[in-house]
């Protein structure tokens, strides 16, 4: 399946780079273009925290040896809380005891989980007004209810068996349970902590940069153990490479599929922004926050349902897991994929009267 994926990305990358020769006629070529200049935004965010890897494992491991290892645990489960491609996966793959399980912890985990901690809720809290909040909430909500079931699907495809797959994803059931409490119950409280949080990684990023910057041009290293910058740059090029390809196909996507999105604007009765946005949301979870302004109430607990697991399918997740573990790439988009539909079907049922 991911020599077929990673196929359909070359072509959309010959057709997008074709397009941008003769004049961007198809709207193809500015896509080719946005995914390569995404290369330095995708730089900025996680390099650093490639380069903090070695430390960070040295500190995560000592607590998950405490906290999780006697609950027969794999360490590199902590490192899902990290997104995918915030650096999560190289510390997961650091961390794990059993390889499958770090491998399953920084893709599986760090593209469902880490992404909703460290990028969707933050965010999306931040941008949007008071009286959407509550509706995105809740969405939430519905999104962390179908985060378990996306989660085991994901193990069972890469190869866990059905008990490990459960076993191993305890402490992030355990998470998604304290996070839905806390949406649910203190909705202010948990956007400050999640701000927090993001500055937080953030602040981490860029220093790691810093000192990764400074190794490489003087070869002092001010803080001894860090990874190269130079070899954190080669992750962060094999995923452009992949948005070259990745993002025209996502637009072609998108121009095939309006008449199915008509379709679902009438069945579901939402508006027309909160049909886009679905699709929208699996190639970029950013533009989709973005047009939550514009969605009716019910378009927007839905949406927000579906960016928990599905967010960034077809560009930026895939991109980084086809840049550096190809192999994985059906347990990546068998969870996305089946978490995202079970939370807009959970939240399409919970509004239905509505």
């Amino acid at each position: 399946m991911e020599r077929a994926i990673m196929w359909i990305m070359a072509a959309g990358a010959l057709i997008g780079g074709a397009d941008r020769i003769f004049g961007n006629r198809l709207g193809l070529g500015r896509k080719f273009e946005e995914g390569f200049l995404l290369m330095g935004s995708t730089a900025l965010s996680m390099a650093g925290i490639i380069c903090l890897v070695p430390l960070l494992s040295k500190l995560l491991g000592a607590l998950g040896a405490v906290l999780l290892k006697p609950l027969g645990v794999d360490p590199a489960m902590l490192a899902g809380v990290l997104a995918i491609d915030m650096g999560g996966y190289q510390l997961a793959t650091q961390l794990a005891a059993n390889p499958l399980v770090g491998r399953f912890s920084g893709i599986v985990v760090g593209a469902i989980l880490g992404c909703t901690v460290t990028f969707t809720i933050p965010i999306g809290m931040g941008l949007l007004d008071a009286d959407s909040r509550p509706d995105f909430a809740r969405g939430i909500l519905f999104g962390l209810i179908s985060m378990p079931i996306a989660l085991v699907l994901g193990g069972l495809v890469c190869g866990l068996g059905l008990g490990d797959a459960l076993w191993q994803s305890l402490p992030v059931l355990l998470l998604s349970l304290v996070l839905l409490l806390g949406i649910w119950k203190r909705t202010d409280a948990m956007i400050r902590g999640f701000s927090v949080f993001a500055t937080l990684i953030r602040i981490l990023a860029t220093l790691g940069l810093m000192l990764g910057a400074v190794t490489y041009m003087t070869g002092f290293e001010l803080v001894p153990g860090l990874a190269p910058l130079s070899k954190a740059m080669e992750v962060v090029a094999a995923i452009a490479i992949v948005m070259l390809g990745s993002l025209p196909v996502a637009e072609l996507m998108q121009r095939a599929l309006k008449r199915p999105l008509s379709w679902m604007q009438r069945a579901t009765g939402m508006n027309s922004a909160s049909a886009a946005g679905l699709l929208i949301g699996m190639v970029s979870v950013l533009p989709a926050i973005a047009l939550v302004k514009d969605m009716d109430r019910r378009g927007r607990i839905v949406n927000a349902a579906f960016m928990v697991c599905a967010a960034s399918c077809f560009a930026a997740h895939l991109g980084f897991t086809a840049g550096v573990d190809a192999t994985m790439l059906p347990s990546l988009l068998v969870s996305k994929l089946a978490g995202g539909a079970l939370g807009a079907a959970l939240a399409l049922f919970a509004t239905r009267k509505k």
